[in-house]
Order: structure tokens, then sequence, then C-alpha cells
């Protein structure tokens, strides 16, 4: 290997020398210059994206204080607003129960006078149905012929010690 070759040491230190002060010169002049204005770029850019990032920080705070104060208003007209319908809608509510209340009210009492009718009706059938009854059963149970006048003074005495 002529590296290893002693003979060749001092042209080797020589290009050596060379070659390190010129890349050195040329590092220095411009690749290092163009370096430090490229991470000077990079940090200005950094430093405008801080500013703008705390700019926009505070205009979204600003805006959500703003969202805040909207949304409770809105809740606050809300619930204004259903309780003014709930309000409404008891009133009606209780307008409308007591035209119900009084409508059954009605229909109760105008039921009652039906029954009543229908009672007093059907008392006043039962003695004409029992004696028809009685004289047929009678006539097929015991054969013998009862006439109505007995029969009507029957019913008549059951249904006074009934009414007792």
């Amino acid at each position: 290997m002529p590296q290893l070759d002693v003979t060749t040491f001092a042209p080797q230190l020589v290009w050596l020398a060379i070659t390190f002060i010129a890349m050195y010169v040329i590092m220095a002049k411009v690749a290092l210059p163009r370096v430090g204005q490229i991470l000077e770029e990079r940090q200005n850019r950094i430093d405008d994206d801080l500013d703008r990032a705390a700019t926009l920080k505070e205009e979204a705070e600003a805006a959500a204080v703003a969202y805040d104060e909207a949304l409770t208003k809105a809740r606050a007209e809300a619930q204004a607003a259903i309780r003014e319908v709930s309000d409404q809608l008891s009133a009606e509510a209780a307008e409308r129960q007591k035209a119900l209340g009084d409508k059954l009210a009605a229909d109760i009492a105008a039921g009652e006078k039906k029954i009543a009718a229908a009672r007093d009706a059907a008392i006043g059938q039962i003695s004409e149905i029992s004696g028809d009854l009685t004289k047929e059963a009678a006539e097929k149970l015991a054969g013998v012929k009862v006439t109505d006048k007995a029969i009507e003074d029957a019913v008549a005495a059951v249904m006074g010690a009934r009414a007792r």
C-alpha cells in the first residue's frame, strides 16, 4: 500500500495540508455563510410563526369568550321561552281540565237521571212481570188458576215488605 510507504509521507503531508487549507477556505467563505444564513432564516421564520401563533391564540381566546357569552345568553333566552311556553301550556291544560270536569259532571248527572228513570221503569215493570211469572208458575207447578187480582195483591204485599 502506497500510503504506508515512508518515503512518500512528505508529499502526502504537503497535499494533505493544501487540501485541508483549500477545504477550510471553501467552507469558511462559501458553505458556512450559507448554512448560517439558512439557520438565521429558519430562526426568523420560527419567531414569526410563534408571534403569529400568539396573535391567533389571543384571537381564539377572545372568540371563545364571545362564544361563551353568546351561549350563556342563548341558554337564558331559551329557558325563558321554555318557561313561558310551559306556563302557557299549564294554563291551557288547567282550562281543558276544568272544561272536561264540567262536561263529565254534566254527563254524570245526565247518566244518573237516566239510571234513576230506568230503575223507576224497571221497578214499575217488576210488579207486572212478577205477576205474570207468579200466575204462570202457579198454573204450571200447582195446576191452580189464580186471578189477576190475587196476584196483584200478593206482589204488592211482597213489594211493600221489601220497600221497608
